[in-house]
């Protein structure tokens, strides 16, 4: 069984609601990823959650999801919800696919590929790929789930999957939404000039909210000392 743990813990709360409730298409941001994920061959999804925990759990009412709470969430770092969420698998469990809470244009032929290659192929890690620039949704073997947990940091996710580089298999895909997430005005607004109206943040407002996530991105980067890669996030920055 592949087990998918969905990163939700981020401090991106503004004008009263997560940047995950905003609306995408017949849904919401957070829901449209659930949805995906449902429609795959994944044997269970764990939601790993911050200080939004009530108000995603209303967004996900009966949808075949597992709360797992991160109770290190304000420090920003992606490595301590990787963490929950691996401690809170189950014990059946292969493989952990590591997917962001706030990419709802991932698709499901990518997702069903990187779990494909895991099976078939039997690498221990899997990476999706864009124009040699790697993304997520990536999957990990359960017998490197140990080195994850042995992590502090100031080392990251990054510097895993640097060390482990003989054991990635990157897979070339041909869809770049493995590289995209939310931090962009021009996302939202072109979702909501797609028809995407009722309920829809106006694009102004948009703006606002993400220009406010981006400010507070670059403020805990700074105190972390963190940096983006190639437009891969493995760490929060």
């Amino acid at each position: 069984m592949i087990s998918a743990i969905v990163l939700a813990a981020g401090l991106s709360v503004r004008m009263g609601q997560p940047k995950l409730a905003l609306p995408w298409g017949n849904t919401t941001v957070l829901g449209q990823v659930i949805s995906t994920l449902e429609n795959t061959q994944i044997g269970e999804i764990i939601l790993v959650t911050g200080a939004n925990r009530e108000s995603l759990k209303d967004l996900l009412v009966g949808k075949p999801v597992r709360f797992e709470h991160n109770p290190d969430y304000a420090n920003g770092e992606m490595l301590s919800s990787v963490k929950a969420g691996l401690l809170s698998l189950d014990e059946n469990s292969r493989g952990a696919l590591i997917v962001l809470g706030d990419q709802p244009q991932i698709q499901r032929l990518v997702v069903e590929r990187v779990i494909d290659a895991f099976y078939t192929r039997r690498s221990p890690i899997v990476v999706p790929s864009y124009n040699r620039r790697r993304g997520h949704p990536w999957l990990v073997d359960r017998s490197l789930w140990p080195q994850i947990l042995a992590i502090n940091p100031p080392a990251t996710l990054r510097d895993f999957l640097e060390e482990q580089q003989e054991l990635i298999e990157y897979l070339p895909v041909e869809d770049d939404s493995i590289l995209r997430d939310l931090d962009t005005p021009r996302i939202i607004c072109g979702n909501y000039r797609r028809g995407n109206r009722r309920g829809a943040y106006p694009c102004k407002q948009a703006h606002l909210v993400l220009f406010l996530d981006e400010i507070n991105r670059l403020v805990e980067c700074r105190i972390l000392g963190q940096r983006s890669f190639g437009g891969a996030v493995f760490d929060g920055c």
